[in-house]
């Protein structure tokens, strides 16, 4: 399912609903549907900015497990190199995060679901 977040800021940013899932929890918003206020952006670009600021000082959970996966098969006994193509959180993070800058600072809301 694909989350379509819309500002009259800024272009449309979509986003697969397993990636926007983790940016939206961390400002407390539901990835169903949803509205950020100008007013609210602030603390959202914040939150968002911290958390950005963490994954880039600890490697992911994620990447972790992809890496073990593609070093061992089911036996344990694969050494076969898969092609990894990891998206870190802090890239995945930049688009909702210029939104949110340019809804904060033109005024307007960040919606989605709608």
């Amino acid at each position: 399912m694909l989350v379509t977040f819309k500002s009259k800021a800024a272009a449309e940013v979509v986003m697969y609903e397993e990636h926007a899932k983790p940016l939206l929890e961390l400002i407390g918003k539901d990835v169903k549907r949803g509205v950020i206020t100008a007013e609210e952006a602030a603390l959202a670009i914040v939150k968002l900015e911290a958390a950005v600021s963490e994954s880039k000082i600890h490697p992911t959970t994620e990447e972790v497990k992809r890496d073990v996966v593609a070093h061992h098969g089911e036996a344990g006994d694969n050494h076969d190199h898969e092609a990894s193509q990891f998206v870190s959180f802090a890239t995945r993070a930049y688009p909702l995060l210029e939104m949110l800058r340019a809804a904060q600072k033109g005024g307007n809301d960040v919606l989605w679901g709608i």
